[in-house]
Order: structure tokens, then C-alpha cells, then sequence
């Protein structure tokens, strides 16, 4: 099949050719592991997870090789094991930075896998490529493109003449538009740093420049280049990494001689409820946080795969609840028709697993998951067991089933008490009740009963529906009988 994908390099969708149909290669910049993944780091592990299974489902699983690095080299990660020393943690400040990321990306792996994310086949930690780096930094210094001074070693920004064709801006203009650190030892204020000095206090690597560390942007050349080659097919990551990020790594492999990344894709932005997430708006939360209300993981995927990469993401409660009962009508129509774990077991060793020509080719089109999904409504619509084969196949395409299993489940809140839901439906009337009457207090009182039960209800366009969440508990409305 066709795919394209919009290349931000030269702005324009086209048709993806792989250097190597056998030896398909993708970078994407990883998280830097100091706490939990918000929901934002979610966007682009579940958008390039899709991508990944779409070069799997087109090229062969062992033909794909996506590497997804771990930075565990930040000062704030050094300040969380420096904050456990003074506390007596037993161990070295390298021993307990090592403890901390080894914490962090654990929790990063629980996550990811829990909203249905595939594993790359390489995970690389930039501190096992220190080596590759000092290299990497050698060889620039050597070719000009770069300079050592007072401990630090510096790349030379305009020695590289096509600085900024990433994100489309001369050095001028991103040296007045741009957050450039001003040091006394920097030859231009656009120069960026490969190499840093390190305190006693924080980590340290023995260099030609003195002990110190690496600068972030030279982390994922060399991981890059060690791990996919001199040049390779995709380089992905979020669009605020375009620049100075994206553009630094250009620069600093080119430079080296490698030809790169052939294609470049960048995700848009996330909201919660139409503002930028942020701890001083209190909507800032983690995508653990909503896993432990009991949000399934495929319900928080499936309302990112709503939205096109390409466009900014809005998460509210409405989508939410617009993709639970998304996944809860597939799942039931399969099961009417007798799916089970077993009967897609069958399905794939007898050969009749088969995509819809349609819905490929439309998620074959730069990734247009939401339009994906409404021909997913279509084959739905099947009235066989047989038709029902490619819907199945595409909730795994998707990544929204892992495990079949969840087809020998029954739905929570099939089998509810008869005196549930006209409880229910009298607390959301009493809800409506007070909002109209602007008793705010009581509509906050009903809002927590309902709630505090694990009832999940929706208002749009002035109607209220509601259903037992997967944390129901009956027994904080028997009360209320």
C-alpha cells in the first residue's frame, strides 16, 4: 500500500519511500525521565506507536526497527537524587541519579504499555552513549564546525549554512525572537553547547574538555547514529522540539557527514478542556492519574486518535465519554456476533485476519486516524460474523486492543441492581434541578454522590446521560433507595 506523510522539512505530504523496504528505521525523541509522563508526553508515543504498526502491517514486523531514547542526564533528576542523599539514602549521587531513572522509566514503560503502546525495539539511556557523543564532538571540533572554551565545547551555528531550514527562520531572526543564552565564553549568542562542565555535585564524564556532560541536542544525534545508521527514514517527536531541538540535530550530524533523518514529523500541542495544561490552572494531571480514576487505557488513547496529529489536541470529559461508549458498542457488537479471544485466535491462524482496503488507505494518508475511525462506524455496520473481520483487525491496527481477552469480559454495569438506575436518574434530575435554581451547593453535593459511586455522566447539548464507570460501587447509593 501508499503511504504518505506530511514531511515538515519540506512542508508537504509525500509518498513514503523507504531507504531500505527490508531495513525500515525510526528515531523519536523520548521523554526525559525525572517524574511521571504527563498526559502531553502521551501524544507522540501514541502517535508514532500507530506509525509504527502501520510500517509493521506494510513492511513485515522484522523489517521496522523504531528506537525511542531515554534522556537521563537533567538537572532535575540530579536534584531528586541530591535531595534523597541529604535525606541518608544509602548510595553514591550516581548511584541514587541511577535509582531515580530507573524508577521514572519504569513508570514511563507501566504507563505507555497501559494506553496500548508497543515497545520500540531499542530504548537507549543517553548515559550508555556518552562514549559516541565525545566522539561525535571530537569530529566536529576537528572539521571547524565547532569549539572547546572554558570547559565547554560549543557548535558553531553559522558554520552550518542551512541552519533553520527545519523551522523555516534565518539565525538573525531566531536570535531576536529566541531564548539564547548569553555566555562571556560563546562565540555568537546562537551557538549552541555539546559539552558542559559538572560540579562535584552533579553527574560527570572524564572528556577532552575536563569532566563534565553532555549537552541534550548532542544525545540524540549520537544514539541516532549508533543505533539506525548514518541516515534513516523517519525522525519524529513534538512540534515544540522542532526548534531549537530538531534543528540543532541537524546541524551538528550534517555536519559529521551523515545524511540523517529523511523525513521529519512533528506532532501538535495538547489541551485539557481548551487551555494549555499547566499546574497553576490545576488542569495538569498524569496519565497515571487518570488510569487510578479508572480510565481505561484505550478509552485515553482513543480520544487522542480522534484528533489528527497534526492539529492540536483538546482533551475534555466529553470526548472521554464519547470514546467509552465508542469502544463499549464495538466490543458488544463483536460479542453479539460470538467474538471471543479464541474466535480471533481462529481468524488469524486460518488466514482470514484481513484489513478493509478503506480504512488503510485512509490511515495510510499522512495518519488520519480520526478519519480511520469513521469508517470504522461503517464496518460496524456488518451484520455477519465474517463482515465484523476487519473492524476487529482495525481496533488492533489502532492499538486499542492488545488482548482479546477483553472480549471474554462482561461490560461493568450489565448486570446492575433494578433499584440503581432510578436512583440514578433522580440524583441527575436533582443535579439539573439545583443548577437551575442556581443552588450551586446542592449540585456539587449530588455531583460528589454520583461520583463518589464511580457514575460517570455526560451532558451534551443540555441532556444528561450516565453509566456505571469501572470503579461502580452500589453500595454508596443504597442510601439513597
Amino acid at each position: 500500500m501508499t503511504i504518505r506523510l506530511f514531511n515538515t522539512a519540506v512542508r508537504k505530504k509525500v509518498e513514503f519511500e523507504p531507504i531500505d523496504p527490508d531495513n525500515v528505521r525510526i528515531y523519536v525523541c523520548g521523554p526525559t525521565v525525572y517524574d511521571r509522563a504527563h498526559l502531553g508526553n502521551a501524544r507522540p508515543v501514541i502517535v508514532f506507536d500507530t506509525l509504527f504498526r502501520l510500517l509493521r502491517h506494510t513492511y513485515g514486523a522484522e523489517h521496522v526497527t523504531y528506537v525511542r531514547n531515554f534522556t537521563d542526564v537533567d538537572d532535575k533528576i540530579n536534584a531528586t537524587a541530591l535531595s534523597r542523599q541529604k535525606a541518608g539514602a544509602a548510595g553514591t549521587l550516581e548511584e541514587l541519579i541511577a535509582e531515580r531513572s530507573d524508577e521514572t522509566i519504569a513508570w514511563y514503560l507501566e504507563d505507555m504499555a497501559s494506553l496500548g503502546a508497543l515497545e520500540p525495539n531499542q530504548a537507549p539511556r543517553a548515559t550508555a552513549y556518552i562514549g559516541q557523543m565525545i566522539t561525535m564532538i571530537e569530529d566536529l571540533i576537528e572539521k571547524g564546525h565547532a569549539y572547546s572554551a572554558e570547559g565547554h565545547a560549543l557548535f558553531r551555528v553559522r558554520s552550518y549554512e542551512e541552519y533553520g531550514a527545519l523551522s523555516g527562520r534565518s539565525v538573525d531572526d531566531m536570535i531576536a525572537g529566541a531564548r539564547v543564552e548569553v555566555a562571556p565564553f560563546k562565540e555568537d549568542a546562537m551557538d549552541f553547547v555539546l559539552w558542559k562542565p559538572s560540579t562535584d555535585d552533579q553527574p560527570g564524564w572524564d572528556s577532552p574538555w575536563g569532566r563534565g556532560r553532555p549537552g541534550w541536542h548532542i544525545e540524540c544525534s549520537a544514539m541516532a547514529l549508533d543505533l539506525l545508521g548514518e541516515e534513516f527514514d523517519v525522525h519524529g517527536g513534538g512540534n515544540d522540539l522542532q526548534f531549537p531541538h530538531h534543528e540543532n540535530e541537524i546541524a551538528q550530524s550534517t555536519c559529521c557527514g551523515h545524511g540523517f533523518a529523511k523525513v521529519w514529523m512533528h506532532n501538535e500541542m495538547l489541551q485539557v478542556e481548551g487551555k494549555k495544561m499547566s499546574k497553576s490552572l490545576g488542569n495538569f494531571f498524569t496519565v497515571r492519574d487518570l488510569l487510578d480514576k479508572g480510565v481505561d487505557g484505550a478509552v485515553i488513547r482513543l480520544v487522542f486518535l480522534l484528533t489528527h496529529y497534526r492539529k492540536p489536541m483538546d482533551w475534555t470529559d466529553v470526548k472521554r465519554a464519547e470514546a467509552e461508549k465508542m469502544l463499549s458498542d464495538w466490543f458488544e457488537v463483536l460479542r453479539k456476533h460470538g467474538y471471543s479471544a479464541a474466535t480471533v485466535e481462529k481468524l488469524k491462524a486460518s488466514g482470514d485476519w484481513n484489513a478493509d482496503v478503506e480504512f488503510m488507505g485512509v490511515l495510510g494518508n499522512d495518519l488520519n486516524t480520526s478519519g480511520a475511525i469513521s469508517r470504522m462506524h461503517v464496518l460496524a455496520k456488518a451484520k455477519t460474523a465474517a463482515g465484523l473481520v476487519p473492524l476487529a483487525h482495525a481496533l488492533e491496527m489502532l492499538g486499542l486492543v492488545n488482548d482479546w481477552a477483553v472480549l471474554d469480559q462482561a461490560e461493568t454495569g450489565n448486570d446492575l441492581p433494578e433499584w440503581v438506575a432510578p436512583v440514578i436518574e433522580r440524583l441527575i434530575e436533582e443535579r439539573s434541578a439545583a443548577r437551575v435554581a442556581k443552588d450551586w451547593g446542592e449540585a456539587d453535593r449530588v455531583r460528589d454522590v454520583l461520583n463518589a459511586a464511580g457514575v460517570q455522566v455526560t451532558d451534551v447539548a443540555g441532556t444528561a446521560s450516565w453509566e456505571a464507570g469501572p470503579d461502580f460501587d452500589a453500595s454508596v447509593l443504597e442510601a439513597l433507595k
